[in-house]
């Protein structure tokens, strides 16, 4: 398998993706903006069709929309502070709707387009290889550079800009990187199925994490696993690695939520068994001090 160039140029973007990916998909779902990957890569389905149309290099275009969708819905949010989702259906149904007619202007589109909505493993170039890895540095040191200002951000925007951080810099800086990490991803698992590299982990992450950088080691982890995983599944059984990475990743998620669930249910077992114990030697105390009493 690794006799291939392609195969290592798909592990080797999948392993740089993994180092960025999880990580964002924790604060996006600690932000409860978990749709925003999966509208941005349908905004930049939209930007890869029309440099194909326009005769331009399709992932820049891609890039490009991806991280001008980010910034859109960041500035539609502060209009729509109390109605949060009207941002995210605004741009998602924009930018399918956009696709759907560039799409149509070029018959010849359809073919090679599946790459992009499912992901292959040959899509990756290698300057496609360079840009994922120029993202992922981008982001593991955006990341570093604001954690502190990132993590309070996340949990309270009030509070952080009373305490000095400049809430609205900060929060299209978060939006470029998002877009950015989301075009990143599509040539690994496609439009479709870009948010299962952003969410499963990080979901996945947050159920066994007891603090923020716990999660975040776990989440990438876990990344990996699921994307050496789904791609070896993909050579091997012909199916698209999209599919196979998220089918992989589900299954991790739901192995881990049936875990927690199990132990939960032996810890509460044990909890009541002692509790009968106690019970138990209480009443037999009881039971011997009132035979002293009468005797």
């Amino acid at each position: 398998m690794f006799q291939y160039e392609f195969m290592q140029r798909a592990f080797l973007a999948g392993m740089l993706i993994s180092f960025i990916a999880p990580v964002l998909g924790v604060y996006l779902l600690l932000r409860r903006q978990s749709l925003l990957s999966d509208t941005l890569s349908h905004v930049s389905m939209a930007g890869v069709a029309l440099g194909s149309v326009l005769h331009l290099n399709p992932v820049l275009c891609g890039f490009l929309f991806a991280i001008l969708g980010g910034v859109l819905i960041e500035q539609l949010r502060r209009s729509y502070k109390t109605y949060s989702e009207v941002p995210v259906a605004i741009i998602m149904t924009s930018g399918l709707a956009l696709a759907m007619v560039l799409m149509s202007l070029k018959t010849n589109l359809n073919k090679s387009f599946s790459s992009y909505l499912f992901g292959s493993i040959v899509a990756v170039s290698e300057s496609q290889l360079i840009i994922i890895g120029a993202v992922t540095l981008t982001g593991l040191l955006f990341f570093m550079m604001f954690r502190r200002p990132l993590y309070s951000l996340t949990f309270e925007e009030d509070t952080a800009a009373v305490s000095g951080v400049r809430v609205k810099l900060l929060s299209f800086a978060f939006a470029v990187v998002t877009g950015m990490t989301v075009a990143a991803a599509m040539p690994i698992v496609g439009v479709l199925l870009v948010s299962s590299m952003i969410v499963l982990p990080s979901a996945f992450a947050l159920r066994f994490a007891r603090g923020f950088a716990s999660a975040s080691m776990i989440a990438v982890i876990t990344g990996m696993a699921g994307v050496c995983s789904g791609l070896t599944a993909s050579y091997y059984t012909d199916t698209p690695p999209g599919g196979a990475i998220a089918l992989i990743m589900l299954f991790i998620l739901l192995c881990g939520i049936g875990i927690k669930h199990a132990f939960k249910l032996v810890k509460k077992r044990r909890t009541n068994q002692s509790r009968t114990i106690m019970q138990h030697q209480k009443s037999q105390t009881n039971q011997t001090i009132r035979e002293g009493v009468i005797k």
